[in-house]
């Protein structure tokens, strides 16, 4: 894959008119306090907004840094000032006090003005323990010690309001972001060591923009005592988070080829050494998600995976590009490869996915774009795909539509609580079945089963049907199921959604069936003896029982 060719880099920044006039109030009302109050303060943009204006991209998000002067103290002057002398409407200040476990240091004010989002906090230094990575001690700092603690050179650029300029104390910062770099402004060892969580940050935005890593960086990431630190001392929130924002961004391969190049695989997606010991097996080689990630990319790449391969179904590559959230969600889901197949028994006794664990505690997202939930299933869905063939009797008989239909309404194939689709699922099983492919031939196949089965799929109408309720969904019991139980001349109970899957399959093999049509053919079942409700009824009575001992079992481990 290539590396993406950075933007052309300016060294003066164009302002909108909105951040143009933001400048001038900020630059009047220092000098009003200046004038009034005797207090002598700058005001400096730093960070993200000067790195992405300099790249030519648009950005609503401003932090303003203060000279000598708290954030929450300027930010409510500054309010009052404009309201009083300027007339103008300002949102409310929100104080956002420090939480040095989220990375906020100090207390920040936040309001809008003029439709951009304003953060006001002061200039900093910051010292912090060896076996922490809060500091210890944060004062006010010189423009160069805020500079200087930044994670790196293209996220420590100023802009001045007062003079209008870039200032760049690194000395680095416009240079790496003209040449593409990511560097530390100083040494990465002890970068790192301040904060391990700027190793994952480093990934981030390598990533992001297509940028080279410094050789000493990617030496300091692998020291054994830095990827302990990022595996212990950082909050899985906040490891979750970066590569929430990874698998999101424009080139999620690229960050999980990085982790991978850098030996950060074991410390990102982290699972608990007590956790791995009580597994089923050991994790895979960290390789083998990189190879599922760079199959993924090549699936769903506008060609195919080589140049004499085949390309995936165009239904099925689109599926996954245009739905939010599923590009991501497959990306994650595939670099957690090393851990597929593997479960460990939770607090009751329950076989759990390794896969849910690195994903619950490891990165600690939850069901955000469907990570926790459709993930998993993703990984249910391949092993119920695995081998998947039209040549296959479970997809001929009795019936072909039937088959597929009810192969593609399985929960973890589709699902729309989970997140999950057809077209996703056999794109993440085809996935997994390439990874172990021994050769371009045992490849080209295995893509041809999968295409050749999306487009029965849609020969067949079963990309519609796949969404259809049952043509008597037992689930109302006010409508179609009293016309189930008077079809059976039964009284309404739960054995009728035990019929649920009959009547699927009824209607699966006769699309233009009507809901008389499958009244009749129910009477007819139940007089010829194909449906017996007796024992309809038994199977269900004895699937609650089972249901309920499970349950006094797990009442009765927790008690002990």
């Amino acid at each position: 894959m290539a590396t993406r060719i950075a933007p052309a880099v300016r060294r003066e920044i164009q302002l909108t008119d909105a951040e143009d006039r933001l400048c001038t109030l900020l630059d009047e009302f220092t000098r009003h306090l200046q004038e009034n109050k005797n207090i002598t303060t700058a005001c400096r943009i730093n960070g993200g907004w000067v790195r992405d204006k300099l790249l030519g991209m648009d950005s609503n998000d401003i932090d303003i840094c203060l000279a000598d002067m708290m954030g929450v103290t300027f930010a409510e002057g500054f309010v009052a000032f404009l309201s009083e002398q300027k007339d103008l409407d300002v949102h409310k200040i929100a104080k956002i006090e420090s939480n040095p476990d989220q990375s906020k240091h100090l207390e920040t004010a936040r309001t809008t003005l003029l439709g951009i989002d304003l953060d006001f906090v002061n200039l900093r230094s910051e010292e912090y323990a060896e076996d922490s990575r809060i500091p210890t001690e944060v004062k006010f700092g010189t423009p160069l010690e805020d500079a200087l603690r930044r994670d790196l050179t293209i996220n420590s650029l100023f802009y001045n309001i007062h003079t209008r300029s870039v200032e760049d104390f690194t000395e680095k910062g416009l240079d790496d972001l003209q040449n593409g770099i990511i560097r530390t402004p100083l040494p990465p060892r002890e970068t790192f060591l301040d904060d391990p969580l700027r190793v994952i940050r480093c990934v981030r935005f390598a990533s992001r923009f297509g940028f080279e890593i410094d050789p000493d960086l990617q030496q300091a990431a692998q020291l054994e005592i830095i990827q302990d630190n990022l595996a212990q001392k950082i909050s899985r929130e906040r490891v979750g988070e970066e590569i929430d924002k990874m698998m999101k961004g424009p080139d999620p391969l690229r960050s999980i080829r990085i982790i991978n190049d850098l030996k950060l695989y074991w410390s990102i997606y982290h699972v608990p050494p007590q956790t791995i010991s009580i597994a089923s097996s050991s994790p895979k080689a960290q390789d083998l998600s990189l190879r599922a990630a760079t199959i993924l990319y090549g699936l769903l790449s506008s060609t195919s995976l080589s140049e004499d391969s085949i390309p995936l179904h165009p239904t099925l590559r689109s599926y996954v590009l245009q739905e939010p959230g599923c590009k991501a969600r497959l990306f994650l889901a595939a670099s957690l490869y090393s851990y597929h197949g593997i479960t460990y028994p939770d607090q009751k006794g329950k076989e759990q996915m390794l896969v849910k664990c690195a994903i619950q505690d490891g990165l600690k997202l939850g069901r955000q774009n469907h990570y926790l939930d459709g993930i998993p299933a993703l990984y249910s869905a391949a092993d119920l795909l695995k081998g998947v063939s039209l040549e296959q009797d479970r997809l001929r008989l009795p019936s072909e539509r039937v088959a597929i239909g009810l192969l593609l309404r399985q929960e973890t194939v589709h699902n729309i609580n989970t997140g999950s689709h057809w077209a996703s699922s056999l794109v993440f099983s085809l996935v997994c079945e390439l990874v172990s492919a021994s050769d371009r031939e045992v490849t080209a196949e295995c893509i041809q089963c999968y295409n050749a089965l999306t487009r029965r799929v849609e020969e067949l109408g079963l990309d519609k049907a796949v969404d259809a309720k049952p043509i008597l969904d037992v689930r109302n019991f006010d409508l179609t199921g009293q016309a189930i139980a008077r079809a059976m001349d039964e009284k309404p109970g739960p054995w009728m959604k035990a019929m649920v899957n009959r009547v699927i399959e009824w209607q699966l093999g006769r699309p233009d069936g009507t809901q008389d049509d499958c009244l009749a053919w129910l009477k007819e079942e139940k007089s010829t003896g194909r449906i017996d409700l007796e024992e309809l009824k038994a199977a269900t009575m004895g699937n609650k029982r089972v249901q309920n001992a499970d349950k006094a079992a797990s009442s009765k481990k927790v008690k002990r």
